[in-house]
């Protein structure tokens, strides 16, 4: 279970060639975190393991993209997208993540497996205020309606540009 942690607005960096990564089962729940992961996060290997990986879901994360990510990734298909982390203490992290979906041979998905590196600043600078759209329209649209709300309106950004190749966009652009 996920405890609420106050917010300290300290950003914790990844290194430039620093990469953390997971593998989840098909719940969400942790089956693998890398030292880096456990380093930035400030979570201890047994704290992880088991556990949701959204432990480390920021509260200023639109629901709108997680959504999107696991709609994407129930489809078989990769995720990419910039993410808001929180760790156990209250700093963040911004991260640029490739989520995948883990098969065996023969094409069974049998969990998740994701790698997160370093995102650009001019990524992160121009998702920083385009998530604070969705988070508002998210409340505005309330509950049963926030995540179609935060999707539409994200639609309406993108225009005919999708999400994947905006982001690729910013993070490689």
């Amino acid at each position: 279970m996920k405890s609420k942690v106050a917010l300290t607005g300290r950003e914790v960096r990844l290194g430039d060639n620093e990469q953390i990564i997971s593998k989840t089962d098909l719940k969400g729940r942790i089956i693998y975190a890398n030292r880096p992961f456990m380093r930035i996060s400030d979570f201890a290997e047994p704290d992880l393991l088991g556990i949701q990986h959204n432990i480390v879901r920021h509260p200023q994360m639109p629901r709108g993209v997680f959504h999107m990510m696991w709609e994407t990734l129930k489809s078989g298909q990769e995720f990419f997208g910039f993410i808001q982390n929180l760790t156990a203490n209250g700093d963040h992290y911004w991260v640029f993540a490739n989520v995948t979906p883990d098969q065996e041979p023969g094409g069974k998905v049998v969990g998740y497996f994701s790698v997160r590196r370093r995102p650009s600043a001019r990524g992160v600078a121009t998702i920083q205020a385009l998530y604070a759209d969705m988070l508002a329209v998210e409340s505005n649209a309330g509950p049963a309606r926030a995540i179609e709300a935060s999707r539409a309106y994200l639609a309406e950004r993108l225009g005919q540009q999708s999400y994947e190749r905006f982001v690729l966009a910013l993070q490689l652009g």
